[in-house]
């Protein structure tokens, strides 16, 4: 498992997924918001599986 995620593609999932957490915690939006755990952890673990499938890396190359 290879980092495909850059550093601010990995600030931006962390980010939108914090705000969908907290908006569902809220009750400002229902509980489709906890599909912000997804970006959440792809953005903290630096590897998203959707990107290998589609050969997409937005950090830099070795």
């Amino acid at each position: 498992m290879h980092n495909n995620v850059g550093m601010l593609d990995r600030i931006l999932r962390i980010a939108a997924a914090i705000i969908l957490i907290a908006l569902t915690l809220t009750g400002i939006i229902g509980p489709w918001g906890w599909i912000g755990v997804v970006p959440l952890i792809t953005g903290l673990l630096g590897w998203c599986p959707a990107y290998t499938l589609l050969g997409i890396k937005t950090c830099k190359t070795d």
